[in-house]
């Protein structure tokens, strides 16, 4: 496997009939959902390849002496307006914004050239004609529209389209980016943690997203694992943010990990706008927009992994940043673990499934078995151990169809695409 395969977000558009993937190499895989044919009812919705392209290349910054690396960091969809789709994918400096279109049909019979495309000779031109359209083989084309470059000093972490379909912002370590997507060579400073000296910076910008139906509103998660919601209506530049979203840490639980494990490593609004969704390391949180002292749901990811702290900040793994989902309904939420494992939480219901993302699962009409980790001396027949976890296969990006349920999963170089059933053990 090359590192240029592994796959770095994965994003469904708002129909769900697309699907991005992008990866370390800097390209973007879009995804098809097949129509459903009475012959094959199982190929019912599969998705299959319908674009590959290179989006973004390795660069070099001569004055700072840097590599810039051509990962994609984040991809997101833009509203459809017209038969065309466009996203806007971004490494770490630099957003491009992509127009995705088909062509079924070209045309032929011009005046002036001939077939091959070159000018003819005009003197044998005798006669005007109207040129036909003839069809031809279905081709997808990719072409770039604007590319978004100097807005950043620090790497992107995020970016997100406002529900106004006008406005997109990105985030960095320290600032978040108001841009028009008419206009690339200016943007709008929104936030700016950056302080006089960098010696008293004491947290990062780890996340952003705009509402989904109010277009003044957005919220950012910290490295210390704060929220802050932001109001565009109450001043332009958004230090002073109008709601703070905070757990006082229990001091009986206080260690040397507690501020690594707390920091928040995505956060994404409910479809319904009253909840948001953020992953720690150890936990997924539910927050409602109108209590700021505490989540109103916390789901333990992964326990278990609370002995092994230190082995984790040895080989890095501590350091991972899990993103999480929600599914149509707002009803279930899923995010990603270690050994390919990924969990479900029945907000209705309470229950949770761990599942396993792997090549024997992938088989089609395969059922998903519900995983047991045990910590300790007592394992049932098919537990897996924590001792034998492995840390190198971790799911970080996963995506839940907008409204049915359907998920894209991605496992390093691996993208697993499970439907229907595959939270029937929740239900």
């Amino acid at each position: 496997m090359q590192s240029s395969d592994i796959i770095s977000t994965v994003e469904f558009n708002h129909t769900g009939e697309l699907l991005a993937t992008g990866d370390k190499g800097g390209r973007v895989v879009i995804f098809q959902r097949e129509p459903e044919s009475k012959n094959e009812p199982y190929n019912q919705g599969e998705y299959n390849v319908y674009s590959t392209f290179q989006s973004h290349e390795p660069e070099f910054d001569y004055l700072k002496s840097l590599e810039i690396e051509e990962k994609i960091n984040k991809i997101k969809w833009l509203p459809q307006q017209n038969a065309a789709h466009s996203l806007l994918s971004t490494n770490d400096k630099t957003i491009k914004l992509w127009k995705i279109t088909e062509r079924d049909k070209r045309p032929e019979g011009y005046n002036l050239k001939d077939e091959e495309g070159k000018l003819k000779d005009l003197s044998t031109v005798t006669s005007l004609q109207v040129p036909v359209l003839k069809p031809m083989d279905l081709m997808v084309e990719v072409t770039p529209r604007r590319i978004f470059a100097n807005g950043h000093t620090y790497h992107v972490n995020s970016i997100s389209v406002n529900s106004d379909c006008e406005t997109y912002m990105s985030a960095d370590d320290l600032r978040i980016n108001l841009w028009h997507l008419a206009i690339t060579d200016r943007s709008f400073n929104i936030v700016d943690i950056k302080p006089a000296n960098m010696e008293d910076l004491t947290e990062v910008i780890t996340a952003s997203e705009f509402h989904p139906h109010h277009c003044n509103l957005f919220v950012y998660s910290s490295s210390k694992g704060s929220l802050r919601l932001c109001d565009m209506r109450a001043s332009a530049l958004c230090d002073k943010h109008s709601k703070l979203y905070e757990e006082p840490e229990d001091p009986s639980n206080r260690s040397f990990f507690s501020e690594i494990i707390s920091s928040v490593s995505d956060v994404k609004f409910s479809h319904s706008g009253r909840y948001m969704l953020t992953r720690d390391y150890l936990t997924v949180k539910v927050w409602d927009l109108n209590m700021e002292t505490k989540p109103v749901e916390t789901y333990q990811v992964h326990d278990y992994l609370r002995s092994k702290l230190c082995s984790l900040y040895e080989n890095d793994c501590i350091f991972d940043k899990f993103e999480c989902a929600w599914n149509g309904s707002d009803s279930v939420i899923m995010t990603g673990a270690y050994n390919n494992f990924f969990r479900m939480f029945d907000r209705n219901t309470k229950r949770d499934v761990t599942l396993e993302a792997s090549r024997e699962s992938s088989k089609p009409r395969a059922i998903l078995k519900p995983r047991r980790v045990c910590v300790g001396g007592k394992r049932r027949k098919d537990d897996i151990s924590v001792d034998s976890l492995d840390f190198t296969k971790k799911i970080l990006h996963t995506a839940w169809h907008p409204t049915e349920n359907i998920i894209a999963i991605a496992a390093t170089n691996n993208l697993y695409i499970f439907q229907d059933k595959v939270n029937s053990e929740m239900h």
